[in-house]
C-alpha cells in the first residue's frame, strides 16, 4: 500500500524516529501504525510511543476533594485563550465541585449546578464565551484520604495536569509529593496486577525480537536459555519499574521507591487518577512537511 505524508508524520512525532525509519517501518508493517513503532522498537530506533504527546484539545481539567473522595474534570474548549477566561474557570470548577456527587459524565450533565442543569449551563456558556466547549470526562478516587496536585495551574484546582491519589493511613504530605511524581512520571498503572496484560504482552513481545536479533548479530551469541530466563525477564522488570507508579524510583529520592517512601511514610498507596487536557485526541495538522513529501516522492 501507499505510504502517505501525513502517515510518516504522525510516526515520527510519535516516535522521535527518523524520516526515512518512519517509512521504511510503515512500508514493512504494510502501514500499521502500532506494528510500524514495535518495529521501530525492535530495531532500537524508538521508544514507546506515548499517546500523550498528540494533544490537540484545549480547556482545563478541575480538580475537588472533600475528605476521603476525590473527583478530577476534564473541560475542553477550542483555544488555550478560553481557559484563561475567569468565565470558563467558574464553569469547570462549578462543574467539577457537582462531580463529587455523581458516578459518570451521563449523570453529570443532568446534576443540578446553581438551579439548571451541566448540560444546560455548558450550553449557555458556549452561546456567551462562542467556543465550543464540551464535557469530556470525570472520575473519582476514594481513600482514607486523598491527596491532589494540579500542574500548569490557571486557577485554584484548575489546570493542564490534574492528579489524585488515594491513601490508606494518615497523609502527613506525601500524598501531595507522590501526586506531584504522578503528574511528572504519568505511570501506565499502580502495580504490575493492574497493568492492561495486551500492553505487558506486546512488551515482552518486542523485548523477545529485539533480544533475539541483537543476539544473532553478537560475536559471542548467547545460549537460548540465557535469552529466554535471564535476559528478556530482566527487561521486563525493568519495564515494570519504568511504567508501575509503586515501582518507580520517587522523583523527591530516586534512591527509594514510590512504593518504599510511602510505607516509610506509614500509607500505602491504594490508586491515583492522571488527566492531562487533551489526553488521547490525536493532533490534527494541515501543513505537512516539504520534506516529508519530497521524500516519500523520491
Amino acid at each position: 500500500m501507499a505510504i502517505t505524508a501525513a502517515q510518516v508524520k504522525e510516526l515520527r512525532d510519535a516516535t522521535g524516529a527518523g524520516m526515512m525509519d518512519a517509512k521504511k517501518a510503515l512500508t514493512e508493517t504494510g502501514g500499521d501504525m502500532e506494528a510500524a513503532v514495535d518495529w521501530l522498537r525492535t530495531k532500537g530506533l524508538a521508544k514507546a510511543a506515548k499517546k500523550a504527546d498528540r494533544i490537540a484539545a484545549e480547556g482545563l481539567v478541575g480538580v475537588h476533594v472533600e475528605g476521603g473522595r476525590g473527583v478530577a474534570v476534564e473541560v475542553n474548549s477550542e483555544t488555550d485563550f478560553v481557559a484563561k477566561n475567569a468565565e470558563f474557570q467558574n464553569l469547570v470548577r462549578s462543574i467539577t465541585r457537582a462531580a463529587l456527587s455523581v458516578d459518570g459524565v451521563a449523570t453529570l450533565k443532568a446534576a443540578d449546578m446553581g438551579g439548571k442543569t451541566v448540560e444546560t449551563a455548558l450550553t449557555e456558556a458556549i452561546a456567551t464565551i462562542g467556543e465550543n466547549m464540551t464535557l469530556r470526562r470525570m472520575a473519582k478516587i476514594e481513600g482514607d484520604a486523598v491527596a491532589a496536585y494540579v500542574h500548569n495551574a490557571a486557577a485554584e484546582g484548575l489546570g493542564k495536569i490534574g492528579v489524585l491519589v488515594a491513601l490508606k493511613g494518615a497523609d502527613n504530605g506525601i500524598g501531595k509529593q507522590i501526586a506531584m511524581h504522578v503528574a511528572a512520571t504519568a505511570p501506565m498503572s499502580l502495580s504490575e496486577a493492574d497493568l492492561d496484560p495486551a500492553v505487558l504482552e506486546r512488551e515482552r513481545e518486542v523485548q523477545t525480537q529485539k533480544a533475539l536479533e541483537e543476539n544473532a548479530t553478537a560475536a559471542k551469541p548467547k545460549p537460548d536459555a540465557v535469552i529466554h530466563n535471564n535476559i528478556i525477564p530482566g527487561r521486563m522488570k525493568k519495564f515494570l519499574e519504568e511504567v508501575t507508579l509503586l515501582g518507580q524510583k520517587f522523583v523527591i529520592n530516586p534512591e527509594i521507591t514510590v512504593e518504599q517512601a510511602a510505607k516509610e511514610a506509614g500509607v500505602e498507596v491504594l490508586g491515583f487518577v492522571r488527566m492531562a487536557v487533551g489526553e488521547g485526541i490525536e493532533k490534527k495538522e494541515e501543513d505537512f512537511a516539504a520534506e516529508v513529501a519530497k521524500t516519500l516522492a523520491g
